[in-house]
């Protein structure tokens, strides 16, 4: 059996830390992807291909490179014909994460220990579709069989949370919008566009920067009032400069006549605005993340015929990025008015850079652990290798103890493997070190460090209950 009870634990003490600790820790999943209609709705999956592949640019990803036809990726292919050419293609993904994951997820939820390829495909998606409808697989069993407490989704700004209301009123578990402002940050990128629908919401002109300010502020307590608790930022380059008023209103007005920007306008415009909305975040005791470092929409072909989110995008490699970084936290901070921060950087060659930029700016009069956070092991980095390079990075600059964890940043609903097979590593990382001398065989500690970094700082770190 591939997936075994002592999968990826390779000591004594990884194991016992695993079966005794982590494995029956609760998941706090507090950033992902996962549409709230579809829990709301409590939509039920009766097609392992919907359930497995749409949606999924990590897997398109893999089969185009794998020479599947687009038709059986992202076109009009049966589900059958789908399904069998992805099995084709884990048959080949050795050394890839999805391989590990794919079948982690078939043990999880259909107890189902055979090796996926060619060969096994038909028994497998028969045995799954037909679980799916005996069993009546919904968005809300799977999240209750898994053990989840808390998702933070991704919400556009002018999102009306109403789905998240419903859930509100009728689950147990708590699923909490995060605030994502990306259209206004992007300014070269049609901002006349986006701000022509914030006028239909807000009712107001927003022709000056002041007004679409006010409107973001607005905007930010809707969001407080239903539950939100985090912001959320995607950014290829991460670039910052102060700007006047001025200087700020200028930018503004050419956005508004989409006319072209330089990356200082970027820079300024940005700084400016993450600046503000900064603000608001620490008024309201929000945590902020910042994703950054993507080449995004590489393959004009695919986009053009397909759009975003598709599986062709890559690691961005910015130069300037320290500045930047440091003097926009460091703008917050000198008002004492930076807000709780989890930095995710995409590009594993400046992980130090990013982890010592967070030492920078720890200090708090609240007792909050690793106030701005090194995230975790984001997109091209939540591989084996990848979370085992930011654990040792942040050993090395910071507090692992204190580390946040694992998040799927998935829009699937039976990713959450992705949490075992963060702690089955991180288990195996720790037995490792108190086998090379590196740390103390002191189980209780070692269990304390499971738990904080498995469960419980995501918990207090939240102000959950």
């Amino acid at each position: 059996m591939f997936i075994h009870e002592n999968f990826l634990l390779t000591t004594e003490i990884g194991q016992a830390l695993y079966h005794k600790t982590a494995k029956n820790l609760p998941i706090i999943d507090y950033h992902c992807h996962l549409e709230p209609a579809l829990i709301a709705e409590d939509h039920r999956f009766t097609s392992i291909t919907d359930l497995w592949l749409g949606g999924d640019h990590y897997k398109w990803r893999a089969m185009r490179a794998n020479g599947i036809p687009e038709e059986l990726i992202t076109g009009s292919g049966s589900d059958w014909d789908k399904f069998l050419a992805w099995a084709e293609t884990v048959e080949q993904l050795l050394g890839n994460p999805l391989y590990h994951w794919t079948h982690l997820e078939l043990k999880e939820y259909f107890g189902i220990t055979a090796l996926l390829t060619r060969d096994s495909a038909q028994e497998i998606y028969e045995t799954c579709n037909r679980m799916l409808a005996e069993k009546a697989y919904t968005t809300k069993t799977l999240i209750k069989q898994s053990d989840v407490r808390f998702i933070g989704t991704t919400d556009d700004l002018l999102s009306d949370l109403n789905y998240h209301k419903k859930i509100r009123e009728t689950e147990s578990f708590v699923v909490a919008p995060s605030f994502r402002p990306d259209p206004i940050l992007n300014i070269q990128k049609g901002l006349a566009t986006y701000i022509d629908a914030c006028r239909k919401v807000s009712h107001q002109s927003l022709v000056t920067y002041q007004e679409l300010a006010d409107f973001l502020a607005e905007r930010v307590q809707y969001f407080h009032e239903n539950g939100c608790i985090i912001s959320d930022h995607g950014f290829n380059e991460f670039l910052y400069q102060s700007a006047t008023d001025e200087e700020v209103e200028a930018i503004y007005q050419k956005g508004l006549k989409n006319l072209p920007v330089s990356r200082e306008e970027v820079a300024k415009w940005q700084g400016r605005m993450m600046t503000d909305l900064g603000r608001q975040y620490a008024k309201y005791g929000w945590t902020m993340q910042i994703h950054f470092g993507a080449v995004r929409n590489a393959n004009s072909r695919l986009f053009s015929e397909l759009g975003p989110d598709i599986g062709c995008d890559s690691i961005l490699d910015q130069g300037d990025v320290a500045v930047h970084l440091n003097g926009f936290l460091d703008a917050l901070d000198g008002t004492d008015q930076l807000p709780q921060t989890i930095l995710y950087n995409l590009n594993p060659m400046i992980n130090d850079l990013v982890a010592t930029t967070c030492g920078n700016f720890q200090r708090n009069n609240k007792g909050i652990k690793n106030k701005v956070q090194f995230g975790a092991g984001w997109w091209f980095n939540d591989t084996f290798d990848g979370m085992l390079k930011q654990m040792d990075t942040l050993a090395n600059q910071g507090i692992l103890m204190n580390f946040l964890g694992m998040l799927t940043d998935s829009r699937s609903f039976i990713s959450y493997p992705r949490h075992d097979y963060f702690r089955r590593i991180l288990c195996d990382y720790i037995g490792k070190k108190v086998a090379s001398g590196c740390y103390p065989a002191d189980m209780k500690l070692l269990e304390k460090m499971v738990t904080n970094i498995c469960y419980e700082n995501a918990r207090t770190y939240f102000n959950l209950a």
